[in-house]
């Protein structure tokens, strides 16, 4: 009896360590506070299985051993005070035990107070993806800023044409880079409804409300790509807006800050540039894929009632200042929403001519392209 006792606990102990168990179990997290609500998570967990353990072995050696086949005699008494003191003060007292650690660790949590060499990260959701503002990094007078939009193929999860991918659904065309051993403060906010930010990884999950900033600490210690997702019901498209989170060494996040600074520097350049209609469509299309192509369809189709067909539409094929206007102030009472913060001239540009040039466009409208000087003249007044 004794060896096999020894033997079950030997196996929950292997269980409990080994990678099956964190498959199932809550993730066990890269920052100190991920860490922390782990081993408060398991601690209760245990607190719970033994009270369990306790109140069942009890009432089950209570059933067996005062069985009717004994012919016991059940005691007769009315009330018993002691036992009923007993059964409050104990577990008042296993809650105030378990309500203490739990404490500390929620005010960690809810500590929002910039620390010294931290930095601010916006968090900005939009029906239905992130935008990121980098508030330490400044482009001239404007932060660092880009969106991460879902680049998982529709053919994997609206048409299960392709087999999916290992990250299916959680996959993004801009990353958050961030250093690590870098207190991170996440400044959550919506431009439109309610989202919720959320990586397990991180032991952080905030609310994105309009109008209001929640503000989410952590500090990663290991670098990798750690990913997660909007856990709010915000749409019909809520399950493809994900997070993709890579921290990297301080070397490697001050290249990569070079590098994003150095390409929005280089986007005067570009809006000045001579465009030809082959190299804004090639870049359009790309722009469309991710962008555009879930609503109006690969194909420019749209979804008859909910949203109009690019291919073969009047303002798309005939309307160059129409359209522009569409995208620049989106359609009020629609799902079509402003892009102007959402794209740059260039792409703005690009992602409209390839509209004006696809799908047999070109031949029955007037064929003409949109350049991005076009843009920078619609957001002067002068177009």
């Amino acid at each position: 009896m004794r060896n096999k006792l020894g033997l079950f606990l030997l196996s929950i102990t292997s269980f409990y360590t080994s990678a099956d168990w964190l498959d199932v179990n809550m993730p066990v997290g890269v920052t100190d506070i991920s860490k922390e609500v782990f081993d408060l998570h398991m601690a209760i967990f245990f607190v719970t299985v033994a009270i369990g353990v306790i109140v069942f072995g009890f009432m089950f050696y209570s059933m067996w051993r005062y069985r009717r086949s004994n012919n016991k005699k059940p005691a007769k008494f009315k009330e018993n005070h002691k036992l009923e003191i007993l059964w409050t003060v104990i577990p008042t007292l296993i809650l105030v035990a378990m309500a203490v650690p739990a404490s500390i660790t929620l005010k960690k949590i809810y500590d929002h107070e910039a620390e010294e060499g931290g930095m601010d990260i916006q968090v900005v959701g939009w029906q239905w993806k992130w935008q990121y503002k980098y508030l330490d990094e400044q482009v001239g007078n404007k932060p660092l800023s880009f969106f991460a939009n879902l680049t998982t193929p529709p053919d994997q999860y609206e048409y299960n044409r392709v087999e999916k991918g290992e990250n299916y659904l959680l996959e993004v065309d801009e990353e958050v880079v961030v250093p690590v051993n870098t207190p991170i403060r996440f400044l959550i906010t919506s431009n439109d409804v309610i989202h919720s930010w959320y990586m397990s990884d991180f032991a952080v999950k905030q609310d994105a409300i309009p109008g209001f900033i929640n503000v989410a600490k952590t500090t990663i210690n290991e670098p990798g790509i750690y990913r997660g997702n909007c856990t709010e019901l915000c749409g019909e498209r809520h399950a493809y807006m994900p997070i993709v989170v890579r921290a990297v060494t301080k070397e490697e996040y001050d290249e990569w800050v070079a590098e994003k600074r150095e390409a929005m520097e280089q986007l005067a350049f570009l809006t000045e540039k001579e465009w030809t209609a082959d190299e804004l469509y090639a870049q359009g299309e790309e722009i469309y894929k991710t962008r555009c192509a879930a609503c109006h369809q690969v194909n420019g189709a749209g979804i008859t009632g909910f949203y109009p067909a690019l291919a073969g539409s009047e303002v798309v094929m005939n309307d160059k200042t129409g359209q522009i206007e569409i995208l620049m102030e989106g359609i009020r009472g629609s799902q079509m929403q402003s892009f102007a913060e959402q794209l740059n001239e260039v792409d703005m540009a690009a992602v409209i001519t390839f509209t004006r040039l696809a799908w047999n466009n070109d031949k029955q409208g007037d064929g003409t392209i949109v350049v991005p000087k076009d843009i920078v003249d619609y957001k002067k007044g002068d177009l």
